[in-house]
This record gives C-alpha cells, structure tokens and sequence, in this order.
C-alpha cells in the first residue's frame, strides 16, 4: 500500500488485519450510517424506516471508497464499474436485512410489548435496534464482499 492508502502490488493482506481493516471502516460507515438515521429520526422526526434507508445509504458510498482502498483488493477480472454495481447489490440486500430488523425491533417487539414502552423510550428503542441490525449486517457484509470483490490468489 502506498503513501495514499491505496495498494500498488499483489500481496494479499493477512486475515486477521483484514478483519480489523474492516472494523475501523465499519465503525467509521457505522458512526455515519447512525449519525444520519439519529439526526432524521430523533431531531427531525423522520420515519424510522425512511431514516435508516437515508443513513444507510450515505454509509454504503462512504464505506465502498474506505473498503475497496483500505481492506479489498480489487478483482482484476472486473471492472470498477461492475465492481460498485456488485457492492450495490450486496449492500442493498444488506439494507433490506437492516431494514427488517428494524422493522422487527420497533413494530414487531416495542409496540406490542407494552410492558417495554414504560420501561423504554422510543429514542433509546430506535438506536438500540439500530445498533443489533448494523451488527448483523457487518458480518454479512465482510463475508459478501470478500466472497464477490476481493481478488483470488
């Protein structure tokens, strides 16, 4: 990798730094992804489903730049065209999951669970839910994105 972050030769980097390479990503798409779901949601009062479509999103072009320079290397049999168009496909399934884990926590569990709306907010509920469904979705993407993008040696 040069001085810019971006890789010049063939060697592959060790799992173990990959993961963590993917972490510091994940955390820095995280805190974007959550920044603009809190703002929509909890200061402007968006829907949360139309909030954490937003967030996510925003996150998924943000974390495709840091992931294809800083974790993946790059396939040489595809283009960078086709490339994005799969990390769109694989971070779109990645929103529907999010998404129905957010739908799952708020309306399935929070709105009937009366017990939970004395004992909860619905602002803590949202970014609660919003923390287990980007846990989730991190596991599927490093494997998605590893299995599809990354170069085979």
């Amino acid at each position: 990798m040069n001085g810019s972050g971006v890789q010049t030769e063939s060697k592959k980097i060790p799992l173990l730094e990959q993961i963590l390479r993917f972490g510091v990503v994940g955390f820095i798409s995280f805190f974007v992804d959550f920044g603009v779901y809190t703002l929509l949601c909890n200061v402007l009062d968006v829907h949360y489903i139309i909030a954490g479509f937003f967030g996510f999103v925003i996150s998924v072009i943000v974390n495709y730049y840091l992931s294809m320079h800083y974790v993946f290397e790059s396939r040489d049999d595809i283009s960078k065209r086709r490339e994005f168009i799969v990390f769109v496909i694989l971070s779109a399934i990645g929103l529907l999951v999010n998404e129905l884990i957010l739908f799952i926590c708020v309306d399935g569990i929070y709105y009937h669970w009366s017990w939970l709306n004395g004992w909860l907010s619905i602002k803590l509920m949202n970014m609660g839910a919003k923390v287990a469904a980007t846990g989730v979705v991190m596991v599927y993407n490093f494997v998605t994105r590893k299995i599809f993008l990354e170069k085979k040696n």
